[in-house]
């Protein structure tokens, strides 16, 4: 870095009269920030693994680890010996839906309670007991299955004929789901990590006390970071939409155009929050905890890895205003829904009151030492 001249309060007051004499081109210093900050970017080899490379490898690994499949068979023990235990038994094996084997009462009792199974078939007279966990969904249905295939087997008569009609929808799997939620938090970790954490070690090491100096402004130098996270921002969703696209048939069923507005306003949104936590924190630790502080809550609750709606709906309202949140929404109504973009005007005006609240405080309480 090129040492600055120390300058007394008169230079440093003609130096702000130069200020807005260069604000009547104001492209010229932003520029110059800007540059300087994707070259930092750039020689930057870790920050380039976690913003292109990261959310790449964790898509690979959730897509194949919840990839569509054949539905798991329910796992079913019939509970012996016993002649009423073992005609359940034939009932249950012809069964393509049951994986079935035959336990002990003592092994019935320890599988349930490791999991290993999801209910258990007693023989009780002339009837069955159903033994399980009814807190476990997956037992629920394994119980509804195997008394269906219990009274089916023992001649049961269907007083209707249903028929089943089933079909995938792209838009629908779980990893169309996931990957709006990688590109927001993907974003939200850049914005975050990648200008709060840059801004407080640079006020750290005394490098922002050479720039106090120079004829730049305040919003100058803040709207260099957000603007540089632009410049890399057709990278970052090419390598994850087009690594989605390619491996698992990810399409975006909306507009491109809503879908990369979408984008930009997060982006603002998140680059705002990273500046204002890093507005007037004096040290790298502080930082870290701010950033994790106002991260974790949106990782928790904002829906990236699974729906908000299992929170209690009591508190919808307040997670449907955390910028994560509307991100989320808003890039999975027209990715997946291919809705409108007018359709998200609340989670539009979200990340918009996020980004130009959290910047211009950001602008008003910034020092530079």
């Amino acid at each position: 870095m090129i040492d600055l001249p120390k300058c007394d309060p008169g230079e440093r007051a003609h130096l702000d009269d130069a200020s807005l004499h260069i604000d009547a081109s104001p492209q010229n210093p932003l520029w110059r920030m800007t540059h300087a900050r994707m070259i930092e970017f750039v020689r930057e080899p870790e920050a380039l693994f976690w913003v292109f490379i990261f959310p790449v490898l964790l898509a690979l690994a959730l897509g194949i680890a919840f990839r569509s499949q054949p539905p798991e068979k329910a796992r079913v023990a019939v509970e012996m010996p016993g002649p009423a235990a073992e005609r359940a038994l034939a009932v249950l094996k012809a069964s393509p839906d049951l994986a079935v084997s035959a336990l002990t009462d003592e092994e019935v009792t320890a599988r349930l309670r490791s999991g290993r199974i999801d209910v258990a078939v007693i023989p009780d007279g002339a009837g069955y007991v159903f033994r399980y966990d009814a807190t476990r969904p997956q037992s629920r249905t394994a119980r509804l299955t195997a008394a269906d295939a219990l009274e089916r087997g023992l001649g049961r008569q269907d007083v209707a004929v249903i028929r089943d009609r089933t079909k995938v929808e792209l838009g629908a799997r779980y990893i169309d789901f996931l990957i709006p939620g990688l590109l927001s938090m993907n974003l939200m970790g850049s914005g975050m990590w990648g200008i709060g954490y840059n801004v407080v070690n640079a006020r750290t090491r005394k490098l922002l006390k050479r720039l106090v100096v120079t004829p730049m402004r305040r919003s100058h130098f803040l709207l260099s970071f957000m603007f540089s996270r632009l410049g890399f921002l057709a990278l970052e969703m090419f390598a994850v939409i087009g690594f989605a696209r390619l491996v698992f048939g990810v399409t975006i069923h909306g507009s491109v155009a809503a879908f990369a507005f979408i984008i930009l306003l997060g982006t603002q949104a998140f680059a705002g929050l990273g500046l204002l936590v890093a507005a007037r924190t004096n040290s790298v630790e502080g930082v870290s905890g701010w950033i994790n502080f106002v991260m974790m809550p949106m990782w928790l609750l904002s829906g990236t890895f699974f729906s908000y709606e299992r929170f209690p709906a009591i508190t919808h309202p307040f997670i449907r205003c955390l910028p994560l949140t509307a991100l989320n929404d808003a890039l999975r109504a027209v990715m997946n829904d291919g809705t409108p973009l007018a359709n998200s005007w609340f989670e539009l005006s979200v990340l918009a009151a996020w980004g130009l609240v959290s910047f211009v405080v950001a602008l008003k309480i910034f020092k530079w030492q």
